[in-house]
């Protein structure tokens, strides 16, 4: 008894910390960006801790507070980056339901899932929390967030059992039933979420290269995790294409466009060395998941290439993916390709509006800038490391793999330095989040037009 009333006081405390219950949103002492950004670091501090106990892995000792902060962001930002070469051998069963659980916990939103806890325990759900939510999901209005959590939630648990049935028809052929459950579960959890973090060995899903019900599975989870909660709803909720919403439209043209495209660029350069299963796996699971059917350390430099700019696009708003999205992707071509025919930006009979354009181009603008400002910094880092000299593409690939929080490494990961973790952890934090909602921290009114009290008088200026 007076162990689950202290579980019940400590789960409330978390969730009061959690969605700011007091007065502190109301007086404007923080605001919702901010409570988000500080429900994403607290849970990557307390899974840090998590991960130091000394029973986290099957070897005495425990792991240094650099793997364990790695570890926790990587698995809290759904990034599947991981210090630790073999997590399934390494990691005791305490070890790997915690990473499941981080990564669960990050693919929903400790927002969402805060909230999911007050409704079940009867708690009522007040107007800073509707909009605190409505902020975390990126929602034009907090009108029926609640309905919008459950359905969030029961849609997770309905497409994960999916999942976990089809993978543990996989894995019961290979382990013993404790283990295949465990494998099954795992598995479902991280791709679904667009983790990437594999408890099978050192070398991902290779052994499982050839495996037609795995592979695509695995691809289905990773799709449906990366288009996101609202498309998924809006695609059961109409079920015709005509009406679907222009964002849904949108998102599943620009998904099933980069599938189709990245297969075919993966294949032709690559050739004989991947078949269409894995070139249409690595495709997917490029943009958004981590997993890999190949060893991609032995691509060329200009698949690598190609890999880096599909990761920087990334999976779609509101999604367990990162990148700068899908439709962000679009709207940028979309404007170049309207002001080089010297038409308006029009989509299904709708003008995008201007401040949607200028919005994507700051996203992009900002992923990059920040992406190759650490990729710099830690080129500077690491060039004092013999082991990675004149690899500067492989640590290339490793940033823009943690900002798009993919996962997908060539290999360097272990053995680069304790500072260079670091950094790679804060990129997996930001491209997590979102550069918009790290930086729109210090700006308030980034979502209002951007005009001030005084007119001033036009100017040109000469640009290109």
């Amino acid at each position: 008894m007076k162990s689950s009333y202290l579980i019940k006081n400590i789960l409330q405390c978390i969730i009061d910390i959690v969605i700011s219950r007091g007065n502190s949103m109301k007086k404007g002492n923080l605001s919702p960006l901010l409570i988000i950004l500080l429900s994403f670091l607290g849970i990557i501090v307390v899974g840090a801790i998590l991960f130091k106990l000394p029973f986290t892995t099957v070897e005495e000792g425990s792991l240094s507070w650099y793997d364990s902060i790695f570890l926790s962001a990587s698995a809290v930002c759904v990034t599947g980056l991981s210090t630790i070469a073999n997590i399934g051998a390494s990691f005791s069963l305490y070890g790997k339901i915690v990473l499941a659980l981080l990564i669960q916990i990050g693919g929903l939103g400790i927002v969402t899932i805060a909230v999911y806890v007050l409704v079940l325990i009867g708690i009522k759900i007040g107007v800073t929390e509707r909009y605190l939510v409505k902020e975390a999901l990126n929602q034009p209005t907090h009108g029926g967030m609640i309905k919008l959590v459950r359905q969030i939630i029961l849609v997770t648990l309905i497409i994960e059992a999916f999942g976990f049935i089809i993978n543990f028809i996989v894995f019961i052929q290979d382990f013993e039933l404790v283990n295949a459950i465990g494998h099954a579960a795992f598995h479902t959890i991280s791709s679904f979420n667009n983790a990437g973090f594999d408890i099978l060995g050192d070398s991902s899903l290779q052994a499982y290269s050839s495996n037609i019900l795995l592979n695509i599975n695995t691809m289905l989870m990773i799709v449906l995790g990366g288009i996101g909660f609202i498309v998924i709803r809006d695609v059961y909720e109409k079920k015709s294409w005509r009406n679907l919403t222009l964002y849904s439209k949108i998102v599943i043209k620009i998904t099933l466009f980069l599938i189709i495209f990245g297969t075919l660029l993966i294949k032709l350069l690559e050739g004989q060395n991947v078949t269409w299963l894995e070139a249409v796996f690595q495709s997917i699971t490029t943009r958004t998941a981590g997993f890999s059917t190949v060893n991609i350390s032995r691509f060329s430099y200009i698949t690598l290439i190609v890999i880096i700019s599909f990761m920087f696009i990334g999976a779609s708003p509101n999604s367990t993916g990162g990148g700068i999205k899908t439709t962000t992707f679009y709207v940028i071509i979309g404007t170049v390709v309207s002001f080089l025919r010297g038409k308006p930006f029009v989509a299904n009979k709708r003008l995008i509006e201007h401040s949607n354009r200028i919005k994507a181009m700051i996203i992009a603008v900002l992923a990059f800038m920040v992406t190759i400002v650490f990729f710099i910094i830690i080129s500077l880092i690491e060039a004092k490391n013999a082991a990675y000299d004149n690899k500067m593409l492989n640590i290339m690939f490793e940033t823009f793999s943690a900002f798009g929080t993919v996962g997908l490494s060539t290999g360097i990961t272990t053995e680069i330095f304790p500072i260079s973790k670091i950094l790679l952890s804060i990129l997996m934090f930001i491209g997590r989040l979102g550069p918009i909602t790290v930086f729109g921290i210090v700006n308030q009114n980034w979502k209002q037009d951007l005009t001030g009290k005084i007119d001033y008088p036009k100017e040109n200026i000469l640009v290109g």
